[in-house]
């Protein structure tokens, strides 16, 4: 019996968890549940997964849930201390971190100090802190285990191998909903529109990413850290049926690859289960009717926010966090109709450029920076 700490338990992959948990009752319980401020949704997770602890980072919310499930066994914790007293929680056997941006980085090393694996759904704590984080999982002896579908598609196709053998990571991209469109196309683009992933079903930022290719961006530094790969060995290829989800090129010229729907629930199933495969109730691929898979180069031109992210990874440091924070704060403005879709692009180039590099930055340099980050898109808007 694994004994699971969710943090962003009411989100896309938090819910897609629990019905993995509802699938393995008897490999799977629950001892916390962490969300940001969705009351309603937390007190039903509650009464039915019945979780030791429950923690809402919205401390007024906290206090309203208390007040809710006053009639049950649970422990209910408020704000960041709340979500760092979860991740270490000595009950607790993994912690699935799938809170949205850079929030997860404190709870997620607050896990690794108290020895908890690590189920990895937050690509932001990668991205800014990588540095920090992959000494401390040598360090305190704890897996990372990848949940988004590339870089556990990436793990996967690895498997086995030697990773000095490995040339070259072909991290596939769907395109999003804008595929193909040029700049002049884009202008007027909606966030009800970019909204329309043609694959996947995900939450709202993650989906604008996806429409801006930032999230490849981001995918692309995630995996820097998770396999040792330098920018040049990682090749950004769109796919537009996202049936394979990456591939890795070795030395001799031969390429593996992971296939399957796009389901989140089967990385997220890997990810709890290594190294055992379970059944799935869900269909596998049907070739035939599938009947072809194509390959595109994606439009840096158009899509500038991949072309800044391999920016922000060759300067590393404090760049990549300049990178997400002005992305997370510009891709808010924009979900509000108080920036066009290209703006996003845009502050996120123009925050780079005011950003004075800070070459090994310290946790709390590191939210400093997001501060600032956030401080520069504001006025600008």
């Amino acid at each position: 019996m694994k004994n699971l700490i969710i943090l962003g338990s009411t989100g896309s992959i938090g819910t897609q968890v629990l019905e993995i948990v509802d699938a393995y009752p008897e490999k799977l319980s629950v001892t916390a549940l962490a969300a940001g401020s969705n009351v309603n949704m937390l007190e039903e997770q509650i009464r039915k997964y019945h979780p030791a602890y429950a923690v809402l980072y919205d401390e007024k919310a906290a206090e309203d849930l208390k007040v809710r499930v006053k009639d049950l066994p649970v422990k209910v914790l408020g704000g960041m201390d709340g979500l760092l007293q979860a991740a270490a929680l000595k009950e607790g056997d993994v912690v699935l971190t799938a809170v949205v941006g850079m929030i997860g980085i404190r709870p997620t090393i607050e896990a690794i100090k108290a020895g908890k694996d690590i189920a990895l759904a937050n690509k932001e704590t990668l991205v800014t802190a990588g540095h920090l984080i992959m000494p401390m999982i040598k360090e305190y002896g704890v897996s990372l285990l990848p949940v988004d579908s590339e870089h556990s598609a990436i793990f996967q196709s690895l498997n086995g191998e030697p990773k000095k053998r490995m040339k070259k990571i072909l991290l596939t991209a769907s395109g999003g909903p804008f595929r193909g469109m040029k700049r002049q196309e884009l202008a007027d683009k909606t966030a009800k529109e970019a909204l329309q992933h043609p694959n996947w079903s995900m939450g709202k930022k993650i989906t604008i990413d996806s429409a801006t290719m930032v999230n490849k961006g981001l995918e692309v530094m995630e995996a820097g850290w998770l396999f040792d790969a330098k920018p040049e060995q990682i090749q950004v290829v769109v796919h537009p049926q996202s049936i394979i989800h990456s591939m890795v090129e070795y030395e001799d010229g031969a390429v593996m690859a992971q296939l399957g729907l796009p389901d989140m629930k089967l990385p997220i199933q890997y990810a709890l289960f290594y190294p055992d495969r379970l059944p799935m109730n869900m269909p596998g691929i049907d070739f035939f009717r599938l009947g072809q898979i194509t390959f595109e180069e994606p439009d840096l031109e158009t899509f500038k926010g991949l072309q800044l992210a391999y920016e922000a990874f060759r300067a590393g440091g404090s760049m990549p966090t300049v990178f997400n924070a002005a992305n997370e704060k510009a891709v808010s403005l924009f979900l509000q109709e108080k920036l066009t879709f290209l703006e996003i692009a845009e502050l996120i180039g123009e925050a780079m450029e005011k950003h004075k590099l800070i070459p090994s930055p310290t946790l709390s340099q590191i939210l400093e920076t997001e501060a600032w980050c956030y401080e520069l898109i504001e006025s600008r808007c």
